[in-house]
């Protein structure tokens, strides 16, 4: 087992630190905009490879670089369109990966044995200096056990990561919590593969054309398998009036993340239903999920429930999320008949 060390960015010598580790072909886990990437010296493949090990991740699920500026898409990637070009200008640095066609020389570690890679110049200011002090390009999927939450805070990372990475670099709570959108440039037309903070509606007002966004997809992507994202406690997604009643007739333990206020009193509420008042803004939510989801894991309850946010384009991102979570993705109000 390793000593993880927490290295805090804020001195110069552990930030450089966390560089000379990623430099030795050692695992840090490192804070983005997104959220917590575990990174490993994308020109490393004995470093990336140890990343699959560290998370028990499959190894041909591809993974996302971080790039330390735009220059550095040449290197990466080959037939490069105008397209990625327009988008990187606008959205770099930013949550905003591009999938392209890999260069020849790019290990296949890396890609998962694919011949495309997902590049990002990620806008985290540790991160981004940490890439452009030291010119390094890093493989960085989230920093968490394959399929469970990601994190989006130093210590979330070192509940479930300390042991098994050389090192933690601390740079606070992640501005977006949800992972990156993904937009593939490989085919005839552009089309989001992950959806993400950065939304069809903004990529299509920069490109000028459309871009196309498919409800389900087989492209191997990071993020992309049925069951994702899940915290260690059942988690149920209800519409609200499906959710009060499952209170109204659980004697379970239980967490309870809700939009729409709950009733107060409530007159069959049990002391053991703890609840979590999640915001309506789907920025905010996006922000805030990773983490409640946690603080509720940690409660030693039954079951989480949460409630069915918004329908509408700007909430695709926390929908995919909700729609991995559920213990019941396939029909994630389907326990209310055969639980109350």
């Amino acid at each position: 087992m390793l000593n993880t060390e927490l290295l805090n960015p804020a001195s110069t010598a552990q930030l450089e630190r966390a560089g000379e580790l990623l430099q030795q072909g050692k695992l840090v886990a490192v804070p983005t905009e997104t959220v917590y990437g575990l990174a490993a010296d994308a020109t490393n493949p004995d470093a990336v490879s140890a990343i699959f090990t560290a998370k028990g991740r499959p190894a041909d699920h591809p993974l996302i670089v971080h790039l330390h500026d735009i220059s550095a898409l040449t290197h990466w990637a080959q037939h490069i369109p105008p397209s990625a070009y327009v988008l990187a200008e606008a959205f770099w640095p930013g949550p905003l990966t591009l999938l392209l066609q890999k260069a020849d020389h790019v290990s296949p570690v890396v890609t998962g044995g694919l011949d495309s890679i997902g590049l990002r110049v990620p806008a985290h200011p540790v991160l981004l200096e940490l890439l452009t002090r030291f010119k390094l390009a890093v493989a960085a999927p989230s920093a968490n056990p394959y399929k469970k939450l990601s994190p989006t805070s130093a210590q979330q990372v070192m509940a479930t990561m300390a042991g098994k990475v050389d090192a933690v670099l601390d740079g606070g709570d992640c501005e977006f919590g949800l992972e990156s959108t993904i937009v593939s440039l490989l085919g005839d037309r552009v089309e989001v593969l992950r959806a993400g903070p950065i939304g069809v509606a903004a990529l299509e007002q920069v490109l000028g054309f459309a871009v196309h966004q498919p409800k389900k997809h087989q492209v191997k992507v990071s993020g992309n398998v049925l069951a994702h994202y899940q915290p260690n406690t059942p988690l149920y997604c209800l519409t609200f009036s499906a959710l009060s009643q499952y209170l109204d007739g659980t004697q379970q333990k239980v967490a309870v993340l809700h939009i729409t206020p709950l009733a107060t009193p409530r007159p069959h509420a049990l002391p053991q239903q703890v609840s979590f008042q999640m915001p309506s803004d789907p920025v905010a939510y996006g922000r805030a999920l990773y983490r409640v989801m946690y603080e509720a894991d940690a409660l030693g309850v039954d079951t989480i429930l949460l409630e069915l946010p918004g329908t509408d384009p700007q909430w695709s991102a926390v929908q995919d999320r909700l729609a991995r979570a559920s213990s019941d993705p396939t029909n994630i109000v389907g326990m209310l008949s055969s639980s109350t």
